[in-house]
């Protein structure tokens, strides 16, 4: 029987300024993006304006989905709209099926609401969502950036330090291993915070898939993350809500806060963890800046 898996990050100690979205990805055998965007009681459509476990309640600055089908990369749909509010978003939910995507729902915060700043980004077959930051960014965001490959550079769009964080990596060697890519990106943004002499903590919840496998990180610079939970099993959820009566076995998902209201269905990951998910199995591992 195939194991199912949700992540979630819930509310922690943190800076008032610091960004909290939103974000869900799945992986395993084909599925209606809508079984897990919008049918759900707290669906990622309704956390976009009812979040439970956030610093803010509402997500409405922009909204991305992207999805992996029989094409070399990635699709992309992003808008700046509220997700609750995107017909479109809805419509698409109910007739695409895919057997890995992710989504994010944004809420801003010193970055302008345009559609380049929503994730996810995509480089390729390579996604990437955030929630957190990098602290005081405009003071060591030329820094960072000058570190991207001079091929990579011209491909940031906006202006967000999470497109930043991903454009390091694939600098890093993303494609080729993404926990050290991963380890390597936070360590070098780590070493531009120390230099910089910013006392504030890097948030770090993330996610990035290749269409093959999805990796996810919890980690801050002060031991205080975004919290990461996971589901005991699928059948729970099945009981919890009849939306999960359409998941497939071996199906996982990761999500930024439950998708109900039984909190006994979740389990804590560790700080400084990073989480492996592909082919109907997860694995954990350590993480920290290298």
């Amino acid at each position: 029987m195939g194991i199912g898996l949700l992540i979630v990050s819930r509310k922690t100690v943190c800076s008032p300024e610091v960004p909290m979205c939103r974000w869900l990805a799945y992986s395993g055998p084909p599925l209606l993006l809508g079984d897990l965007l919008t049918r759900p009681d707290h669906s990622l459509i309704d956390q976009s304006r009812n979040a439970r476990e956030n610093a803010e309640t509402m997500n409405g600055d922009g909204f991305g989905i992207g999805w992996y089908g029989d094409d070399a990369t990635a699709a992309v749909y992003r808008d700046i709209q509220p997700a609750w509010n995107d017909a479109n978003l809805r419509n698409l939910a109910d007739h695409v099926k895919a057997p890995m995507f992710l989504a994010h729902v944004r809420a801003a915060t010193g970055t302008p609401v345009q559609q380049t700043n929503c994730h996810p980004f995509q480089h390729g077959r390579w996604l990437f969502q955030h929630n957190g930051s990098i602290p005081d960014f405009h003071r060591v965001k030329r820094e960072l950036q000058f570190d991207v490959a001079p091929d990579l550079f011209p491909d940031i769009l906006g202006s967000t330090d999470s497109e930043s964080l991903f454009f390091l990596a694939l600098t890093f060697g993303l494609e080729d291993d993404p926990p050290t890519a991963l380890a390597r990106t936070i360590g070098r943004v780590e070493r531009a915070r120390a230099d910089a002499g910013i006392e504030r903590p890097i948030f770090f919840s993330a996610c990035v898939a290749n269409g093959d496998r999805l990796w996810a990180v919890r980690y801050s610079s002060h031991g205080q993350s975004r919290t990461l939970y996971h589901s005991t099993h699928i059948n729970a959820l099945r009981e919890v809500n009849g939306a999960y009566e359409a998941l497939p076995e071996g199906s996982t998902i990761l999500v930024s806060e439950p998708l109900d209201e039984f909190t006994d269905h979740w389990q804590r990951v560790d700080e400084s963890t990073l989480l492996t998910v592909g082919h109907g199995g997860v694995t954990t591992a350590p993480f920290a800046p290298a």
